[in-house]
Order: C-alpha cells, then structure tokens, then sequence
C-alpha cells in the first residue's frame, strides 16, 4: 500500500512538473514593436525626424535579425517620416514595402503614391 501511494506521488509531481514547463513557454507574438509607438507618439509631438527615422531603422533591424515581423503600418510610417525629410526614394520604397506585406493597406498606400507623384506629401 506504501509503494502505491508513494507512486502516485512521483506521477502526480511529474504530471505537475510537466503541466508547469508548458505553461512557461510563451506563444511567440505576431509582430515585434520595438519603439515603433514611442516614434509614432514623438511624430505627433514634433520631435526630430531624423531621430525618428533612426530609431525605426534600428529597430527594424533587430526585428528582421530575429526573424519577426514589423506590425502594420511601421514601414508607413517610415515613408511619411522619410518624405518629410525630403528622401522621396525611400519614401515610395517604404510605402510599396507596406502594400506588400499588408494587402489591406493597397488602397491608402496606392492613395499616398499617387500623391507623391503629384507633389502633394512632403
């Protein structure tokens, strides 16, 4: 009778222990932020543009080392920061980048470019 509950003791820890290790690991996130609301709320406040600008490269690198995803609307809001900045290259790159990687941005990303072309963001 002594081994018997001794038994159920050992699987009811190694029941519990296994319960807790699946608990410990985190579903890996959708998309990696970085400082991607920081930037955004330093656009809106009129902070440097070019800090910005580096502050969104930066962190974009570190999402692509390990292998994540920008959320939606960060490489737009890396070509309005670069049109801002005269850069109008980069602008269009990042706006095509973020047509690409969300397609339910085409219309509003189609809007923009069409009005870079016409000058009308800077």
């Amino acid at each position: 009778m002594a081994t018997k509950t001794v038994s159920l003791r050992v699987v009811a820890m190694v029941v519990a222990g296994a319960w807790l290790a699946g608990c410990v690991q985190q579903p890996k996130t959708l998309y990696q932020w970085g400082s991607y609301q920081t930037q955004v709320y330093e656009y809106f406040k009129g902070e440097s543009k070019e800090a910005q600008v580096a502050g969104l490269e930066e962190d974009l690198q570190k999402i692509r080392s390990t292998n994540s995803n920008p959320p939606p609307g960060y490489h737009a809001q890396l070509g309005m920061l670069y049109g801002s900045l005269g850069k109008d290259d980069q602008m269009v790159q990042q706006f095509r980048t973020e047509k690409a990687l969300f397609p339910e941005s085409a219309t509003y990303m189609d809007f923009l470019l069409k009005n870079t072309q016409t000058g009308v963001i800077k």
